[in-house]
């Protein structure tokens, strides 16, 4: 998984007094969890714009300003409900033989047939939430979606993974194609129903002889 660096200036002072002048002079205040105590640090706001605002996931690194460095996830963030601002982030720290969970990005790939005989697909779940060691954590979960016909869907169970863990039922449907008034039939499906059909007859008839 991709990483991204923040710097930031470890805070000894955590009241509201403190965090309020913080954020008067541009910092956002941040706590990393996970550890053997919390870690309390500012950093820029700037410092967060590759790591909020984008589908994708990302590991972290924290540079503190005490030369400690610090792998971590981003676990919760608050905006300000006008200016949407960032009030405060949470962070959970990382342990190479320590399992994390995290939410991970689905990237569809391929052109569906379905689609492309008038169907239409249905994204339901966009992010899925796995568990596993930091060094197993994928960028994304990627699915190829090019045989999916009308009426095919993609479950949990279907991406079982020796690296990673759902934290999913098995049934929890992903994507689908579902059919639409514009729908056609599929060629290769009528081959496929003729070819049912006429083996069925055939198997009457050696009966009846």
């Amino acid at each position: 998984m991709k990483s991204i660096t923040i710097n930031g200036s470890q805070r000894e002072s955590v009241g509201k007094k403190a965090t309020k002048a913080l954020r008067n002079a541009g910092q956002v205040p941040c706590v990393l969890y996970g550890g053997d105590k919390p870690v309390h640090f500012s950093a820029t706001e700037l410092e967060f714009s590759k790591l909020v605002y984008t589908p994708n996931a990302h590991t972290v690194v924290i540079n503190l300003d005490n030369g400690e460095t610090l792998n971590a996830v981003l676990q919760d963030i608050q905006f300000h409900p006008v200016t949407d601002n960032i009030l405060h982030v949470d962070f959970y720290q990382l342990f190479e033989d320590k399992e994390i969970a995290l939410n991970i990005p689905v990237n569809l790939v391929g052109n569906s047939r379905g689609v492309k005989n008038g169907g239409v697909l249905r994204r339901n779940n966009r992010k899925l939430r796995i568990k596993a060691l930091p060094a197993n954590l994928p960028d994304f979960i990627e699915i190829d979606i090019t045989p999916l016909k009308i009426g095919d869907k993609v479950s949990v169970g279907d991406l079982l993974s020796d690296k990673y863990t759902f934290l999913h039922t098995d049934n929890i449907v992903v994507c689908q194609v579902r059919t639409s008034r514009t729908a056609v039939v599929d060629d290769e499906d009528e081959d496929e129903e003729e070819g049912t059909e006429a083996g069925a007859e055939a198997q009457a008839a050696e009966a009846q002889e």
